[in-house]
């Protein structure tokens, strides 16, 4: 059998495509492992006709590897005054959570600045002083220590960052250095130096938990470059592992824009990923590349669109990921937060590890009890609190009018806002803990301003916006205060409860009928209230001599307990108190004191049990007019580290026991 050569012109020819791509794979700089998967793919490519569906996969592949930041990233900016400057700047009060990211600032820096510790240890003084020289014009801070019993006693008193060590010494040689120091010090990486290098020996020392292995006689550059990389790399660890911070909230008091700020103080890019609604797990860690259509995660797409590997990654709304079939969202957060499994994270798409621990992770929820529990203890979560009426009006006066004013071209007119107008904005159309509606209202009002401005000279167009003008452009009032001008009445007493969007009040209604022993509950209650209230009924039935009623009041009645606003949803462990003392107004027939307002839960034997959320339910209190909030004596410590215009206005009294609030409470009949 003959066989034929064929000629140069029919050979099957490696694309310019593939070319083009292996000579981008090179400029790439990628690391190895990612290098050598990109190689080998494309070898894979090059034996694959360009017709078929998978050469259109692999090539996009490779051009997605490539276009990853694997070694891209900016350099945090770690001035602390500026970062308080640009905080302070854009952001009225929040004290603490400004401190606690100062904080986290300073900690960074500390991490930066601080000067390696190098331990040489060798029973040659001539080696020692030699290596002691090269590494301090390095920069490090050296200590020599003549054996493997001088170093155990100095790695004792002192921590080193990396100890170089010869192998052959007397009393102690290198390797059982090796093996007391990693006992003593796990953290310390330790680098083996011998003039009777082994291939037996190298496999023993690094078995064992050293770092490297360098033979004598030693390249300089080779030991620079090894002591070098072993101390990036712990600083580097010791500067991510930081908590991950999750902003819980009511809607509208800065989640969101205290994350930019931070990302502008460390001058890194800012992204932002809602996660709320999120079903599909693929949405987060990629779809495989055997489906068609397989696309990478959000998490890995973002940071590709960013093109750097550090930013500042907030995931909003994360107490709002859903579940079903397509799997947990949430269990996959785990890995991607975590700072001990992050750094190896696998895009299922990419199919490599990439590293995510320089990602700094901000999470923003407003409720954190919804959060998985394994969730939640990788999160420390800072507090944002609803603002005071004070609060709001500077904020508006010094942020959102200037603002809103500019936005809407009208600062020719030098426009202000009387003080009473922004206070019957806040008091008259808003009703929030956050900013949202206030900064609403604001732009309406500018917005009637730059159409009177077009419509009418210059000159005429109203420079000061008073209550008049406020009311003739948002109409009549939408908000009243409820507790302080509703009528004091038998059966119905005031709450205070605690939601998502903040402090709320709640109005308890409970009237008497003819029956046969029936609790009635309407109006939405969760599973919580519902034992409360019936709790609080077995509570006034086992004690009904004590507060002078007849024993027998419930043998031929029925009860019926409504919370108005059915139509929403109410639950939670802090109207006990509130439903009791509406029961003892309708069975006594003393009215009750609508301007006081209770929280707390109660037990079988009378006691009030502390509570949650003090700060919302006493702004909440403030804005529906009430006098007199009544707390547990339990949460004592929670009132006392209130600002004290938090607690402006109000009279605040606290009870262990449910008893003396009826005179409290209740009117004479």
């Amino acid at each position: 059998m003959i066989f034929f050569r064929k000629p140069e012109e029919e050979r099957p020819k490696v694309s310019q495509d593939l070319v083009d791509l292996r000579a981008a794979i090179n400029k790439a700089q990628l690391p190895e492992t990612v290098a050598a998967v990109a190689f080998k793919e494309l070898e894979r490519l090059e034996k694959t006709d360009p017709s078929v569906a998978e050469y259109s996969i692999g090539l996009n592949y490779i051009d997605y590897l490539i276009s990853l930041p694997w070694t891209r990233f900016t350099e945090d900016n770690l001035d602390l005054k500026r970062a308080a400057r640009i905080l302070e700047a854009q952001h009225y009060g929040l004290k603490h959570v400004k401190e606690r990211i100062l904080e986290y600032l300073a900690v960074r820096t500390l991490c930066s600045l601080q000067t390696s510790q190098v331990l040489v240890v060798d029973d040659e003084e001539i080696a020692r002083t030699n290596l002691e020289y090269i590494l301090r014009k390095e920069g490090h801070q050296v200590s020599t220590a003549a054996n493997g019993l001088e170093a155990l006693e100095k790695v004792k008193a002192q921590e080193f960052d990396v100890i170089l060590t010869d192998l052959k010494m007397e009393k102690m040689d290198g390797i059982q250095l090796l093996e007391s120091v990693k006992q003593m010090a796990p953290h310390t990486e330790i680098i083996m130096v011998t003039g009777y290098a082994t291939v037996s020996s190298a496999v023993d020392a690094l078995k064992k938990g050293a770092a490297h292995y360098l033979s004598k006689p030693i390249k300089l550059e080779e030991l620079r470059a090894t002591v070098r990389e072993i101390i990036d790399k712990k600083r580097h660890v010791q500067m991510t592992r930081g908590p991950i911070l999750c902003f819980a909230g009511p809607p509208g008091t800065g989640k969101t824009s205290i994350g930019q700020a931070i990302a502008e103080a460390l001058e890194r890019k800012f992204v932002r990923l809602s996660l709320a609604g999120l079903r599909d797990e693929a949405e987060l860690r990629g779809h495989r590349r055997t489906y068609v259509g397989a696309m990478p995660g959000r998490i890995i797409n973002e940071i590709r669109r960013l093109g750097l590997k550090n930013p500042v990654f907030m995931l909003d709304e994360i107490d709002k990921i859903g579940q079903d079939f397509r799997g947990d969202p949430a269990s996959v957060l785990l890995e991607i937060l975590d700072p001990e499994q992050n750094s190896n994270f696998v895009d299922h798409y990419v199919d490599v590890p990439f590293d995510l621990s320089g990602v700094m992770f901000i999470t923003t929820a407003n409720v954190v009890e919804t959060l998985p529990a394994p969730l939640l203890d990788r999160l420390e979560v800072i507090y944002f609190p609803g603002y005071t009426e004070a609060e709001k009006t500077k904020i508006a006066r010094n942020y959102l009018i200037p603002r809103r004013i500019r936005e809407h071209a009208l600062t020719h007119l030098g426009i202000e806002f009387t003080d009473n107008a922004i206070a019957k904005i806040i008091g008259d159309y808003t009703r929030e803990a956050g900013l949202r509606n206030l900064d609403r209202e604001i732009a309406t009002i500018c917005r009637k301003l730059a159409r009177i401005s077009l419509q009418a000279k210059p000159a005429a167009a109203p420079l000061i916006v008073d209550e008049v003008l406020v009311e003739r452009f948002l109409g009549p009032r939408k908000f009243s205060h409820e507790a302080a001008e509703a009528k004091n009445q038998v059966g119905v007493t005031t709450g205070l409860v605690w939601t998502e969007f903040g402090g709320e009040i709640i109005f308890v209604e409970a009237t008497l009928m003819k029956g046969n022993k029936q609790l009635i509950l309407t109006g939405s209650l969760g599973n919580v209230l519902q034992e409360s209230a019936q709790t609080a009924l077995s509570f006034i039935r086992s004690h009904a001599q004590d507060f002078n009623l007849d024993p027998n009041f419930f043998a031929d009645q029925d009860i019926h307990i409504h919370i108005p606003s059915g139509a929403i949803p109410k639950e939670g462990p802090s109207a006990g108190v509130t439903i009791a003392l509406a029961l003892l107004s309708l069975l006594t027939g003393r009215p009750a004191r609508r301007d006081v307002a209770l929280t707390g839960e109660l037990t079988l034997s009378g006691r009030i049990l502390p509570v949650s959320g003090i700060r919302e339910k006493i702004l909440a209190a403030q804005r529906a007019g009430v006098r007199l909030v009544v707390f547990p004596k339990q949460n004592e410590v929670d009132l006392n580290d209130l600002e004290p215009e938090v607690k402006a206005g109000l009279e605040i009294t606290l009870a262990e026991d449910i008893k003396p609030l009826v005179d409290l409470v209740l009117l004479k009949e």
